[in-house]
């Protein structure tokens, strides 16, 4: 028996911003705190947002870091609950996001944040008293805005998992025109990240054929317009393809990711300063490599799907194809060759694999990985 949920109301199309204001007043917020960063704000974005918003009542926390963490929501709550503010509006990356929900957690939750996370067994204790929330992506990669889950570095230096039907945005707001002035570079790595969630997910070996489609167009799109939204970010038919392989990833990944995220987010967490998706650009390989072997991957032709999906050639349908598919496509946009010149050093693998197999998205990789596998992924990745 398999279940899913499509539920959020979006809103995809130039000029969706126009939708906000409705959107609030459907869902009573009255007075939203929008959850934002000191980049949204310079860049002129969190003035359009204000501008969609006449004569409301907003207040606005701008101090969300790249990696949120339990710190910077905690401030957040507690500048929501002193402006009493009913309901929120996130307003950029997945970083801001993910603050955003854990605001919601926070603000009607008591304890601390790490009693709700997934692997603390905490999802069953996020309730429907969560503010509501409605969700403003200013990228086109993490997807955020229609998934159920947020991504925290915690007081402890853990980057952990929260996930919750309760945690789904009310509306997500997809107005590519907030990406146009996207620098070259997060174009990039926003854009890999969308491209893995809709490859991961479509390996998960989860029952979910609706998702498979959906991460299976989202993998045309994405593959197909990256590069010309990376060399031009004012192509506005590419840019309106990348934020529709964004929305398309996540509502595919409800299916469950795997050992690219597990490792991803242990790295994250264990150095901020390292983009999400970047790092998944450079786990893909190795970690297609390591799936490559699952019954059901070779039974269902899933390489060979996902090959076609990247318009390969009939012949590359293997895991190396893919892999140097993907390699070459991460070198076009410029982005790192591999983890040695992000920094990354030997010594920190013990660290990045113990985090990854205590990651929620371990469990849900179509092959379970041991510590050797990941090293030997680490390894690959180098």
């Amino acid at each position: 028996m398999s279940s899913f949920i499509y539920l959020t109301q979006i809103h995809l199309e130039f000029g969706a911003l126009k939708h906000l204001a409705a959107e609030c007043l459907k869902h009573g917020i009255h007075k939203p705190l929008i959850v934002t960063d000191a980049g949204i704000k310079a860049a002129g974005l969190l003035q359009q947002a204000l501008d969609a918003l006449p004569g409301v009542d907003c207040a606005v926390f701008d101090a969300t870091p790249s990696n949120p963490t339990e710190a910077a929501v905690r401030a957040a709550t507690a500048f929501c609950q002193q402006h009493g503010c009913d309901g929120l509006i996130a307003l950029g990356g997945g970083s801001s996001m993910d603050c955003a929900k854990g605001v919601a957690i926070a603000a009607t939750h008591p304890g601390p944040l790490t009693h709700y996370a997934t692997i603390e067994g905490g999802s069953g204790r996020i309730t429907d008293q969560v503010l509501p929330l409605i969700a403003v992506p200013t990228t086109a990669g993490t997807g955020s805005e229609v998934a159920r889950g947020a991504i925290i570095i915690v007081d402890d230096g853990r980057k952990l998992g929260f996930h919750s039907w309760h945690l789904l945005p009310k509306a997500a707001i997809c107005d590519p025109a907030l990406t146009v002035g996207l620098p070259p570079g997060m174009t990039a790595a926003t854009g890999m990240d969308a491209i893995a969630h809709c490859m991961e997910t479509f390996m998960s070996s989860a029952f979910n054929p609706p998702a498979d489609g959906i991460a299976l167009d989202g993998l045309r799109r994405g593959w197909a317009h990256i590069e010309a939204a990376t060399r031009n970010g004012q192509d506005a038919h590419a840019r309106l393809q990348m934020m529709s392989a964004s929305v398309q990833g996540a509502l595919a990944f409800q299916k469950g990711l795997g050992c690219v995220h597990s490792l991803s987010h242990s790295l994250g967490g264990i150095n901020p300063r390292l983009h999400h998706g970047t790092l998944n650009a450079v786990f893909l390989p190795a970690v297609i490599a390591f799936n490559a072997p699952v019954p059901a991957m070779q039974a269902e032709h899933r390489l060979a799907r996902m090959a076609d999906a990247m318009g390969l050639p009939a012949s590359s349908t293997s895991a190396q194809a893919l892999g140097d598919a993907i390699r070459a496509m991460n070198q076009r946009l410029g982005l790192p060759s591999g983890l040695a010149t992000m920094g990354v050093v030997e010594g920190q693998f013990e660290a990045i694999i113990q985090g990854a197999l205590a990651d929620h998205s371990h469990k849900t990789n179509p092959r379970e990985a041991s510590a050797q596998d990941y090293r030997e992924m680490l390894l690959a990745s180098m």
